[in-house]
């Protein structure tokens, strides 16, 4: 039997269309909707501390009104804890946040933050919130995630994304080695950052990888075929690579 690999659609880019005219569409609600009923498996929104798409206000819709489990991306702060252990998503996803940034633009260093991170990670565990640590494929930091305690991990796939061939092959060992070593510290392994419907059948394939969190090149799919269809698209390119594995 073909096992299931989980689709998180990301929809911090809906909120940034809204956001450039400053009114209230697109809806990143409505987006929500369509990941429904387009059969994704969750919802991702990235509430940043500059607040550049996702609003609080949007965190707190997506919560009351959507059942598919929200999977909250945050930074490693007491801003972003608080309002994580008040909405209580299913997930936290905490990354690293660079004011300057266009988008993250690399792993979180667990292994440099252990000491202030594994509070953090413990108060959002104990809330019932399972944590993944976003990070780059490297032994240490996934040691370091275990080490403070989160359930799973979310491998940054940017490298293996911008590569070109021989190096994405490169990547894709990395990418391989980690989630193995991932797996057997008993961590949960997701990944995603760059994944497009060309390049992400290998990474799917990695039999430990059991969720895909993606975003931009749905959203940008979207406005040609619509959100609804590149959704679809994703998940049978997503199936196509879990077939053939």
């Amino acid at each position: 039997m073909t096992r299931h690999l989980r689709l998180g659609v990301n929809i911090d880019h809906v909120a940034t269309l809204r956001n450039a005219r400053g009114g209230t569409a697109p809806d990143p609600l409505r987006a929500a909707k369509i990941v429904v009923a387009a059969g994704g498996d969750s919802i991702t929104a990235h509430l940043r501390e500059d607040r550049r798409h996702i609003s609080d206000d949007d965190i707190r819709r997506l919560k009351r009104e959507i059942d598919l489990p929200l999977n909250m991306e945050m930074a490693a702060t007491s801003e972003m804890a608080a309002i994580a252990l008040k909405h209580r998503p299913h997930a936290a996803c905490i990354v690293p946040e660079r004011r300057a940034e266009l988008t993250t633009e690399g792993g979180l260093d667990v292994a440099g933050a252990k000491r202030r991170l594994k509070p953090m990670v413990h108060r959002l565990v104990d809330a019932g919130i399972q944590v993944a640590m976003f990070i780059d494929p490297d032994p240490a930091q996934v040691e370091a995630s275990a080490t403070v305690g989160a359930p799973a991990i979310e491998l940054h796939t940017g490298e293996y994304c911008n590569a070109n061939r021989r190096g994405a092959a490169a990547q894709l060992r990395r990418l391989i080695a980690a989630a193995k070593l991932a797996a057997e510290l008993g961590l949960e392994v997701h990944a995603g950052h760059g994944l497009t419907v060309e390049n992400v059948g290998p990474v799917a394939g990695i039999p430990e990888i059991v969720e895909l969190n993606i975003g931009h090149a749905i959203v940008a799919e979207a406005v040609f075929v619509g959100l609804a269809a590149a959704i679809r698209n994703m998940r049978a390119a997503m199936d196509r690579a879990l077939w053939t594995a």
